[in-house]
């Protein structure tokens, strides 16, 4: 192989995972390549609402939430259980601590910690979570790399009107990273550069990618100490969600659509890497906009949802994932339709956190949003049996006027009553009247994929026997996820991504002699 540009680290993709990982390389001394197929720094990451999950670091102590990592272990493995190896599990959270003050007091982003709940009733759970944030940043900081930010999902997936003054939550931490490794003077950021494959020697080292550049030629950037595969997973590949996940479409998903299309899981296929969780993604409830895209939908305030039965199947406040998770279920068991279904009591607009917020009219005019007076006129406009719907109203009903819901256990967790400010079950069961009934389409969405990579406990990539591919190593939603088939809490995603990059690229400096000769792994 003849090289166009030789770095020690070549990083693949540009999400919070990514960034942490160049970030983690340049500031230990390593010339670092971060190479994003877009136009835009961020993928999904920058979408998201920021939360970064790890247990017991300084910025939770500095704002007085108790919590240790071993309380955190106790609480992630409780829920993840034996389903992903428990020395992986342990190397994620007990390095949690370490890269918050990385990032915080060596790259200089100012850290907070927001309240949000942990997602399951179990030993070690948090009521406050244990979720940090970058802190939020001005255009004007933020300068000419600005435009090089991708901006939020309803600007760039909906075409609505953004506000980009300050940048809060994902944005926050993409603008923040790509300013920070531009400090350093190590890195080189380029964008509309996709990886097309991974190169190997003879002996099956991985010494760096080929990729296509912004002019459609092909670049050979070869990595001395390892390539950092952190490019998201496959949501939008319509083939390969039908394959591995049974999906009748990748649209619903939250990334963009030229991102999350399978590089990654395809490269490592190609290189014999071992593949797990491949069926598995972050679930949510979305909402179907005209324009075939999907957006994430969480926070119910009131209202039901049903199937294309009529028939409630879940407590409509679940964490977003669990409620994804029984909307799969439903699909497996035939239902192809979801409603979410509620009154005009508290005004005709959607009760529920989702972005851009549905416009009414538009909905209304693709088949999206049905209103009736009755619930029995909801029924006939949505093809259900008018008898099934108004009998899950009028049970749903009866069991907000007791103030139990004994059918699904609603308000019962802190998660549900997080979003309306409850501080008891019964504040979160509202019955439907009004004058004016309302029902909107939910699809089972999803905020990306979560199969990909088997790594170990420093990232490294593996072969089906458990060996370890020389050179490559995974992190974020290219790996198979650290905590399996669940979503413990807000911020595991990108939290347990920026870990494992910065545990990969710790174990690739090991590579790096004085001499600045590369050593065997």
């Amino acid at each position: 192989m003849t090289w166009d540009k030789t770095y020690d680290v070549v990083v693949v993709g540009s999400g919070g995972a990514a960034l942490a990982g160049a970030l983690a390389a340049a500031h230990r001394g390593l010339s670092t390549c971060v190479i994003e197929k877009t136009d835009r720094f961020g993928g999904t990451s920058a979408y998201s609402g920021g939360s970064v999950w790890l247990p017991g670091n300084h910025v939770l102590a500095r704002q007085g939430v108790d919590d240790t990592v071993e309380k955190g272990l106790t609480y992630f493995g409780a829920v993840v259980g034996d389903r992903t190896r428990p020395e992986v599990q342990r190397a994620y959270l007990e390095t949690g601590p370490v890269v918050a003050d990385f990032l915080e007091n060596t790259v200089g982003i100012p850290l907070d910690h927001r309240p949000f709940p942990d997602y399951f009733d179990a030993p070690g759970r948090s009521d406050n979570g244990r979720s940090i944030f970058a802190g939020p940043i001005s255009a004007g900081e933020v300068g000419d790399r600005l435009a090089d930010v991708r901006p939020t999902v309803a600007a760039d997936q909906f075409g609505a009107a953004a506000d980009r003054s300050t940048l809060d939550g994902g944005q926050a931490w993409i603008a923040r990273m790509v300013l920070a490794l531009d400090a350093t003077g190590r890195a080189d950021l380029l964008l509309s550069t996709g990886a097309e494959r991974l190169v190997q020697d003879q002996s099956g080292e991985v010494t760096g990618v080929v990729a296509a550049t912004p002019d459609g030629a092909q670049t050979r950037i070869r990595a001395r100490a390892g390539v950092l595969l952190a490019a998201g997973g496959f949501e939008r590949s319509a083939e390969l969600r039908k394959r591995w996940q049974n999906m009748p479409t990748a649209d619903w998903s939250s990334s963009h659509p030229r991102t999350g299309g399978g590089d990654a899981v395809v490269m490592l296929s190609a290189v014999g890497a071992a593949l797990d969780l491949l069926d598995q993604s972050w679930w949510c409830p979305a909402t179907p906009f005209p324009n075939g895209h999907a957006a994430f939908t969480l926070g119910m305030r009131s209202g039901i949802i049903v199937d294309g039965r009529g028939r409630r199947f879940a407590d409509e406040m679940l964490p977003y994932d669990q409620m994804g998770r029984a909307m799969r279920a439903q699909m497996a068991a035939g239902s192809e339709e979801f409603w979410f279904v509620f009154d005009n009591s508290s005004g005709d607009r959607l009760p529920a956190i989702c972005v851009p917020e549905p416009d009414r009219g538009e909905l209304t005019a693709a088949g999206l949003w049905h209103t009736a007076e009755t619930v029995a006129d909801l029924a006939r406009s949505l093809g259900i049996d008018p008898a099934e719907l108004s009998a899950t109203v009028d049970r749903f009903n009866e069991l907000a006027e007791r103030g139990s819901d004994e059918d699904f256990h609603r308000g019962e967790d802190p998660f549900g009553r997080f979003f309306v400010g409850a501080t008891d079950a019964a504040q979160c069961l509202r019955p439907l009247g009004g004058t004016r009934f309302h029902a909107v389409r939910l699809v089972a969405g999803d905020l990306g994929t979560k199969g990909g990579a088997v790594i170990n406990r420093d990232g490294a990539v593996q072969r089906p026997d458990g060996s370890v591919i020389t050179g490559l190593y995974a992190a974020g939603n290219s790996s198979a996820s650290v905590s399996g088939e669940v979503y413990p809490g807000p911020g595991v995603p990108l939290g347990s991504g920026m870990v494992m990059a910065y545990r990969a690229v710790a174990k690739m400096a090991t590579r790096i002699g004085e001499t600045g000769a590369v050593t065997p792994s």
